[in-house]
């Protein structure tokens, strides 16, 4: 099996910018599960589920999800935040690679996502929203995070660090 690394956590935790730089540190390939929904829809996320709903968007992301757990070569896959809800998802990452946990505290990511804009689920009280997915989904992530890295105060130069250097102690690559 070729290596993969999955960076799962809430939105706004930094997912997408963590796993570009990862990816071209280590010059592996590198997969955003929200942007593979987009290429393989043609839609964006937001018309998704406007037009089709949550559960459409979710039977997406799984099957982008898939996708990255299926490349050939070794990969960087930023997961679509709330892929973990689905137990096949929990099943899929647990078996396909390493899973980081990209942990945030509600209130970064408050900070981070602001009015909440492009972020269906945010919708109404973006600070009450962040609180109860952050509530449902934390056991979630845990239970399947191989590496858990607080993500609100370091930059990301120290968390790449960290990153490569239990990959490197845990002889991944």
């Amino acid at each position: 099996m070729k290596l993969k690394v999955f960076l799962i956590g809430m939105m706004g935790a930094g997912k997408s910018t963590i796993g570009s730089a990862l990816a071209l540190r280590l010059g592996w390939a590198w997969f955003d599960s929200d942007a593979q929904v987009e290429s393989n829809t043609g839609k964006t996320v937001v018309e998704i589920f406007a037009e089709q709903g949550e559960q459409a968007f979710r039977k997406q992301e799984s099957a982008a999800l898939e996708q990255g757990a299926n490349y050939s070569d070794p990969a960087v896959v930023s997961v679509a935040g709330g892929a973990v809800l689905d137990p096949q998802n929990r099943k899929l990452l647990s078996e396909s690679g390493l899973v980081i946990w990209l942990r945030a505290t509600p209130e970064t990511i408050i900070k981070r996502v602001g009015t909440g804009t492009g972020r269906p689920l945010l919708e109404g009280n973006v600070a009450e929203n962040v609180k109860n997915l952050y509530q449902f989904r934390a056991p979630l992530y845990e239970q399947i995070a191989d590496l858990i890295i607080d993500v609100d105060s370091q930059p990301i130069s120290q968390i790449l660090d960290q990153i490569e250097q239990w990959l490197l102690a845990n002889n991944n690559i």
